[in-house]
């Protein structure tokens, strides 16, 4: 008795159920590989397509989702006495990670006597939330000479 399968073409159309063997036949005929995408299904469902560009897709659809990581926390650094031109540099960096989908820290770097002034930094990270309209995730922390905060939109 041999067993059937649910063939599908390498355009995607069904050619409907056929014995392995002739399923086979058709696929060494057309130069492709004959591979079984629905193992649990009864009968099980086969495609015929080129099982390397198979695997390379896979891959490459594989490496663009892990390198288009959305959500991932991008970082932006201000001083205290960050002019205004640096200040709204910063903030083009920022919107730039925000249109991607990334969430920003702002970190407030205080040197020498600016440790003292920490309203200031804090004032700096409002400053910064308002000129984008977002809102703080995380309150601001201070860890050693820095103070950050996590942003979202």
């Amino acid at each position: 008795m041999s067993r059937e399968v649910i063939l599908i073409d390498e355009n995607g159309d069904p050619l409907g159920k056929k014995p392995l063997q002739v399923a086979q036949g058709l696929a060494r005929d057309r130069g492709l590989d004959l591979v079984e995408v629905g193992p649990n299904n009864n009968p099980p469902v086969c495609k015929i397509l080129d099982f390397g560009k198979f695997k390379y897709d896979l891959e490459k659809k594989k490496h663009r989702s892990k390198s288009n990581k959305a959500g991932e926390i991008k970082e932006v650094r201000l001083g205290v006495n960050t002019e205004e031109h640096d200040f709204n540099t910063q903030v083009r960096k920022a919107e730039k990670f925000l249109s991607k989908g990334h969430k920003i820290r702002i970190t407030v770097k205080m040197s020498g006597r600016e440790n003292i002034y920490a309203d200031r930094a804090n004032h700096v990270i409002e400053r910064f939330k308002n000129t984008l309209g977002m809102k703080i995730e995380q309150k601001p922390t201070r860890m050693g000479t820095r103070i950050s905060a996590l942003l979202i939109k």
